[in-house]
């Protein structure tokens, strides 16, 4: 059973957690996965959960360009996963915070890396794409 706003991964079952997949194959739970936390919307997320537990609205304050229902969707996708959990406290009114699981700060861990890799490499990236640029205008 899924929760509203989430979906379950096709093929996917506890045999096959196990299993390496086919990553190419469009079913293969890794590629599902991959899909998921490849997701700008997850990964800004992660990232700022990272920092530490923050309430909804902070997290939107803070994501440029994100809708509420976007951001409610991802938030949920990675409850579902595992990777951020969502405590309610008991105040006047209601306070809902999120935070980052040990799963999810083993993945920061992962993007981290890819984060600096694009830093350090963005200019040859420009470059690259200024020439590209300029071989299709001529």
């Amino acid at each position: 059973m899924t929760q509203d706003g989430t979906f379950a991964i096709p093929g996917f079952t506890q045999d096959t957690a196990s299993r390496p997949g086919d990553v190419y194959a469009a079913d293969c739970p890794t590629r599902q996965l991959l899909d998921r936390i490849g997701d700008k919307w997850s990964v800004l997320t992660l990232l700022l959960l990272g920092e530490g537990p923050m309430r909804f609205n902070a997290l939107r304050r803070r994501i440029a360009g994100v809708s509420q229902k976007m951001l409610s969707q991802t938030l949920r996708a990675l409850e579902r996963d595992g990777l951020v959990e969502r405590a309610v406290v008991p105040t006047m009114p209601v306070e809902v915070r999120y935070s980052i699981t040990p799963l999810g700060t083993e993945l920061i861990e992962a993007l981290t890396m890819m984060i600096r890799w694009a830093e350090r490499r963005y200019p040859a990236v420009a470059a690259a794409q200024s020439r590209f640029d300029a071989q299709r205008v001529e």
